[in-house]
C-alpha cells in the first residue's frame, strides 16, 4: 500500500472515530437534558439547571445544546435569577442562530422586565428569521410600549393581512388607537375583533376601558356586567379601573353648626349667641364626603378650597337671589382655617371663621355660600366639575 492510500485510510478512520465520539457525546448530552427535564418537572430547579448546563457542556455544537440552554433559562427564572436566564437564552441564540422562537422567548422576558427597547430588538430578529403573523404581533406590542404608534399599526395591519380570519390584527390596532386616545376608533376595532372571535374577552374589557377613559361609566359598566358572567377576573380589573379613572366628586355635605338651608338676610347672631357682640368671631365646621379615596396632601391643602358668594346663573342660584347686597352683609373668608382628611371615612372636615360686624347686625345668605374644592384623588385625577361645589340652595353641583 503506498503512502497516499495509507493516508486516506487513516483519514477515514479518524473521521469515523470523530463521528462515533460526537454521537456518544450527543447521547450523553441528551441523557443530561432528559434528567434535567425530570428534575424541572419535580420543581428541583437548582439541580435541573446543573443538568442543563452539563448537557450544553458535553456537546456545545450538538443536537440538544440549544434546547438545553432554553430549559436552563426557565430553571433560572424559577430560581429568580433573571440575568442568568438572559445569559442562557443569549447562549441558545449563539448555538442555534436560525431559531426565531428563542428570540421571541428572550423578547418576552425583556418585555416582562419593561425593557421594551431590548424586546423590540429581539422581536425584530424573530421577524427577520420568520416573518409570521405571531412574530409581527409581538413586535407590534413592543412598539406600543415604546409609543411608536404608526409602526405598531403597520405591524398589526400585517398581522391582519396574513391572518384575516383571526382577531389579533384588529385587536392590536384597537390597542394602538386607545393609546392615542382615539377611543371611538379603538372601540370599532375591538368590535371588529369580537366579530371574528366572540370569546375574545380581552376585547370586551378594552371596550370598557375606552368608555371609562371617555367618561361614559354607564357603557363601561355594561362591559363589566357582561364580563362578570364570562370572565370574572377581567370584570374585576375593569371595575377597579373605572373606580380609578372616574373623577372624584362630593357624595355628601353636611354641618351641625352652619345651617346652609337658611336663606337671605339671616342674622349672623342667629347661629350663636356669642355673635351678638360686635366684631365677635365663631368657627364653623363643614364635612365633605367624597365618593372615592382622595390624596391627603391635596385635600388638606387650604389653597385647593375656596369659600365665597355664589355667582351661579341658574334660577335662584345667585347670592341673595341676585338682589342688591345690603351693607350689613358679612363677607365669608376666601380660604378655610383648616382642613383635616379622614382617609377611612373619605371625609374632609373643613373649618372656617365668620366675624360679626362692628354694629352687631351682620347678615348672611347661608344657602348661597359656595364651597369649592379643586384638588385630586389618590390616583391624581382632578375633581369632577359636576360635583366639586356645594351650596345649600342647590346642593352638590
Amino acid at each position: 500500500m503506498d503512502f497516499l492510500s495509507t493516508s486516506a485510510v487513516n483519514a477515514d478512520l479518524m473521521f469515523s472515530a470523530t463521528i462515533r465520539q460526537q454521537s456518544q457525546l450527543d447521547e450523553m448530552s441528551n441523557r443530561a437534558l432528559t434528567n434535567g427535564i425530570d428534575l424541572y418537572t419535580n420543581k428541583r430547579y437548582k439541580e435541573a439547571a446543573k443538568e442543563f448546563q452539563r448537557a450544553v457542556g458535553l456537546s456545545p455544537q450538538g443536537l440538544y445544546a440549544a434546547d438545553a440552554s432554553n430549559y436552563m433559562a426557565q430553571a433560572f427564572l424559577k430560581l429568580g435569577k433573571t440575568e442568568k436566564a438572559i445569559d442562557a437564552l443569549e447562549q441558545s441564540i449563539r448555538l442555534d442562530p436560525y431559531r426565531d422562537d428563542t428570540h421571541v422567548t428572550l423578547g418576552n422576558l425583556y418585555y416582562s422586565l419593561d425593557r421594551f427597547s431590548d424586546a423590540e430588538g429581539q422581536y425584530k430578529e424573530a421577524v427577520r428569521k420568520n416573518p409570521s403573523a405571531v412574530n409581527h404581533y409581538s413586535l407590534g406590542q413592543a412598539y406600543l410600549e415604546l409609543e411608536k404608534y404608526s409602526q405598531a399599526e403597520k405591524a398589526f395591519n400585517i398581522v391582519k393581512r396574513m391572518a384575516p380570519e383571526k382577531a389579533n390584527g384588529d385587536y392590536g390596532i384597537g390597542l394602538s388607537y386607545s393609546r392615542q386616545e382615539r377611543y371611538e376608533d379603538a372601540i370599532k376595532q375591538y368590535e371588529q375583533a369580537i366579530r371574528r372571535d366572540r370569546d375574545l374577552y380581552d376585547a370586551y374589557a378594552e371596550i370598557g376601558f375606552a368608555y371609562a377613559d371617555m367618561g361614559d361609566m354607564e357603557k363601561a359598566q355594561e362591559q363589566v356586567d357582561f364580563l362578570e358572567e364570562h370572565s370574572p377576573g377581567l370584570a374585576d380589573t375593569l371595575s377597579k379601573y373605572m373606580y380609578k379613572v372616574d373623577p372624584p366628586k362630593f357624595s355628601l355635605v353636611y354641618s351641625t353648626d352652619f345651617f346652609t338651608k337658611r336663606s337671605m338676610n339671616t342674622p349672623l347672631a342667629s347661629f350663636d349667641a356669642y355673635l351678638t357682640d360686635p366684631n365677635a368671631s365663631k368657627t364653623f365646621t363643614m364635612k365633605f364626603a367624597f365618593d372615592k379615596e382622595m390624596d391627603r396632601e391635596s385635600v388638606e391643602n387650604r389653597a385647593n378650597w375656596s369659600i365665597g358668594r355664589s355667582t351661579g346663573r341658574g334660577t335662584g342660584e345667585m347670592y341673595n337671589f341676585g338682589l342688591p347686597v345690603a351693607d350689613t352683609e358679612i363677607t365669608p373668608p376666601r380660604l378655610p382655617d383648616h382642613v383635616f382628611y379622614d382617609a377611612k371615612a373619605q371625609t374632609a372636615v373643613v373649618t372656617f371663621t365668620l366675624t360679626q360686624n362692628e354694629t352687631a347686625n351682620g347678615t348672611i345668605d347661608p344657602s348661597h355660600i359656595e364651597f369649592t374644592f379643586t384638588g385630586k384623588d389618590k390616583y391624581g385625577y382632578k375633581m369632577n366639575p359636576d360635583g366639586d361645589q356645594f351650596r345649600g340652595f342647590s346642593g352638590i353641583v
